[in-house]
């Protein structure tokens, strides 16, 4: 991990307000072999210092069927519907009954979701392009890049034959869903410029490309909602607004979600039954 110098009174430069770039981050702590690259392993002269550690790089495409494997598992029934109102929820049980609580992870769309409609939710549009190329290292990222200020650099080779995905933006506000050509070609000339083994030092024609894709990222300026309330009568329980980081805190995020749904089923049990407990 890089972090681009931007001047002196602004610090590094960069789209991401999160503490992956800090120069002191409190994450140094969970990993047994975090450290500071001392500046001779610095990749150029526009980099100010870097990190190295190791952790986790998830094959989303294999990663996502398993976990809906998991839930048919345990017996869980899978819909698709489209909804306008938050309280519609309650009335979709596969068993015909009105459901007691309704988990609300709508994702970017909590912006117009009816019954819940938070302004503060915005898309941070990512833009990668993905790549059968190898990268020499797992994962590899930078604060920011010179292009534009809502663009970075990074490189991560999936497991299992995903693909060495390149990247990337981190666009606020940007609801367009199509890849832009000329971001895709800035993509890959940054990632081979830092990575030219992708190529063997040639050009970004060499890449074989397997697709270009976009993502819409939930951002909320306010932080991720994990709370509950009630809505047209039934508890609902929110879990969205995770931005960029929605696989790196979805076990910790769905154990808080756990947390408040036992609350509202505690509250719901009769006092006597409670006093017998």
């Amino acid at each position: 991990m890089y972090r681009l110098a931007k001047d002196e009174s602004t610090g590094f430069k960069g789209p991401l307000e999160d503490s992956l770039f800090a120069v002191d981050p409190w994450y140094k702590t969970v990993m047994d072999d975090f450290r500071e690259l001392p500046a001779s392993e610095l990749p150029h002269a526009g980099v100010c210092s870097g990190c190295e550690f190791q952790s986790v790089c998830i094959n989303t495409a294999v990663y996502l069927p398993w976990l809906v494997g998991q839930c048919l598992a345990h017996g869980v029934v899978l819909k698709r519907a489209v909804l306008k109102h938050i309280s519609e929820a309650a009335n979709m049980s596969h068993t015909g009954q009105k459901a007691d609580i309704v988990i609300n992870a709508s994702g970017v769309l909590a912006c117009r979701l009816g019954g819940v409609m938070d302004a503060g939710v915005v898309p941070a549009r990512g833009q990668i392009v993905v790549v059968r190329n190898e990268a020499p290292e797992n994962m590899m990222t930078t604060s920011g890049c010179d292009d534009s200020d809502d663009e970075i650099v990074y490189t991560m080779t999936r497991a299992a034959g995903g693909g060495t995905v390149l990247g990337g933006t981190y666009q606020i506000g940007n609801w367009e869903p199509n890849p832009d050509p000329n971001v895709a070609v800035r993509i890959m000339k940054r990632a081979i410029e830092l990575h030219p083994e992708l190529t063997g030092g040639r050009g970004i024609e060499t890449l074989s490309i397997i697709r270009h894709g976009v993502g819409l990222r939930p951002l909320r300026k306010a932080g991720v909602r994990i709370e509950k309330e009630r809505i047209d009568g039934t508890w609902v329980v929110h879990n969205y607004g995770h931005a960029g980081w929605g696989y790196q805190g979805s076990y910790g995020c769905a154990e808080a979600v756990v947390d408040l749904v036992d609350e509202v089923l505690a509250e719901k049990k009769p006092a006597s039954r409670q006093s017998k407990l």
